[in-house]
């Protein structure tokens, strides 16, 4: 089975270490978004979003890549999160205004997978970030159990 990660970590790589984690766990390649490509979506059979979340939403450029893409008919997607809050409303509006994008061009969200990650955005800056040191260890161990629920 052909499967590939798309995401966008932009400040501290959180997104990032959680992206490779789960490629890791189910043999996929692991790609920014600005270096993806539409072909690496359309050969796959198995497709992972993942980003900060920036102002409750997934990133711009993460959105941008999505909508350019063409329809995916059915094609299963998992979509994973850092964010520096904890799992509540805010977080859980930018899973699911990504989830209603992902399922505007045809793809079928199977699962989802949240941590949380270093934050030094705005205010927070000055007294040196929250969550230092996140995702942790125990964060890696979960998202690799999540990928290996996806198989």
């Amino acid at each position: 089975m052909n499967r590939v990660i798309i995401y966008a970590s932009i400040h501290h790589k959180n997104t990032e270490k959680i992206a490779f984690s789960i490629a890791s766990e189910i043999d996929s390649k692991a790609f920014n978004f600005y270096e993806a490509k539409k072909e690496d979506i359309e050969r796959a059979e198995l497709v992972g979003f993942g980003s900060g979340v920036y102002l409750s939403r997934f990133h711009k450029g993460l959105i941008r890549f999505v909508d350019e893409l063409p329809d995916q008919k059915g094609k299963e997607a998992f979509i994973f999160s850092t964010s520096g809050m904890k799992k509540n409303f805010i977080f859980n509006r930018a899973h699911i205004h990504f989830k209603k994008i992902l399922k505007k061009k045809g793809f079928e969200v199977i699962d989802e997978f949240d941590c949380l990650g270093f934050d030094t955005y705005g205010p927070i800056k000055y007294i040196g970030g929250i969550n230092r040191g996140k995702p942790n260890s125990n964060d890696i161990k979960r998202a690799k159990n999540f990928a290996k629920s996806l198989l």
